[in-house]
């Protein structure tokens, strides 16, 4: 049989950015796993004991889902942001435009490492979630589906982040005062149905309620909107987020500077 050998310079990029956070766990891991038992403690159990059931569910369960989103974007973005820019700080991703690899290969290997961690990151903020409360999956395919289309597309958007940014202050504002704020208020902590009908219309615009409630879906069996749009509606711009990944590399921008 033979070998495909640019499959096999396409696995080989994979495996370098799979090890890059693989072989530093504790920079990569415990982090979540430390904030998250905080999110769990603090909000879950001292402030859910003061909360009454939303939507049927405990306020500490209501809340996992959107932990588990949280964690998953987040370290899915943060890690194809730094790979790339740092790749560019230090001049070692000119081996890889240079490379017998075409552009879709390069960003895919990226992106899916980049997506890989964070769908760990989440199974393990779901794994401590368990710890607090009993964690049951109702809509297995959804779940999957979901966690696969966010963790892809936020590692895309990492991507571009990477490209873009011109020093790692601006990684940092990109994740800290533009990604979270939007997590935060995409229904992670709260329903939909509890706002005025004005926020909630409001509310709808942000592409994190489509997320965290297709997740929380796939958990519960509940969700404020309907999964089956917000996964083809995720899935659509997943697919758009990586057509422009690849062009930007085609282009070469960012990575020429």
């Amino acid at each position: 049989m033979v070998e495909n050998p640019v499959s096999a310079r396409f696995y080989t990029l994979l495996e370098r950015e799979v090890q890059r956070f693989v072989r530093r766990p504790w920079n990569t891991f415990l982090p979540p796993m430390i904030t998250n038992v905080l999110y769990f403690s603090v909000f879950g159990v001292i402030l859910g004991t003061r909360i009454q059931e939303i939507q049927g569910f405990s306020y500490i369960l209501f809340l996992l889902p959107g932990l588990v989103v949280l964690g998953a974007i987040s370290n899915a973005f943060e890690n194809a942001s730094f790979s790339i820019f740092h790749g560019r700080w230090n001049e070692y991703i000119h081996e890889t435009i240079t490379s017998p690899l075409s552009y879709t290969e390069m960003v895919l290997a990226y992106v899916l490492s980049s997506a890989s961690r964070g769908i760990v990151v989440g199974v393990i903020i779901a794994v401590i979630g368990a710890f607090f409360t009993p964690v049951g999956v109702e809509q297995p395919f959804y779940l999957v589906a979901f966690m696969l289309v966010v963790s892809l597309l936020f590692a895309a958007l990492g991507v571009v982040g990477g490209l873009v940014a011109k020093d790692f202050d601006h990684l940092t504002v990109m994740n800290q005062f533009i990604l979270r704020p939007l997590v935060f208020f995409g229904g992670v902590f709260y329903s939909l149905e509890i706002l005025p009908s004005l926020w909630r219309t409001v509310s709808l615009l942000n592409p994190m309620v489509y997320m965290v409630n297709g997740v929380r879906y796939g958990f519960l069996g509940y969700s404020d909107v309907d999964p089956n749009t917000a996964l083809a509606v995720l899935s659509g711009l997943t697919i758009g987020v990586v057509a422009l990944d690849i062009a930007m590399f085609a282009r070469g921008y960012g990575l020429t500077d």
